[in-house]
């Protein structure tokens, strides 16, 4: 496990604490949760541009086409 010295600004420091106290966890629980989930998010991105730069635009949209002929909601 590693230690992280960060500098924030005094209001965003307290107002983290608040959030962690609000939710019954230290800063530092929060913060690896914060983490977690920044880094659950720019994996997905990575994800979705990996897959986008191999796929095929014209099979994506005649998917899309498909979606749009079997919703009347959607004419």
């Amino acid at each position: 496990m590693s230690t992280l010295t960060i500098r924030l600004p005094d209001d965003t420091a307290q107002r983290l604490k608040s959030l962690a106290q609000s939710r019954g966890l230290s800063m530092n629980k929060l913060v690896e949760q914060l983490s977690a989930h920044a880094l659950a998010a720019w994996d997905t991105e990575n994800h979705f541009r990996a897959m986008a730069a191999t796929g095929d635009v014209g099979k994506a949209l005649a998917v899309l086409d498909r979606l749009d002929a079997a919703d009347p909601a959607a004419q």
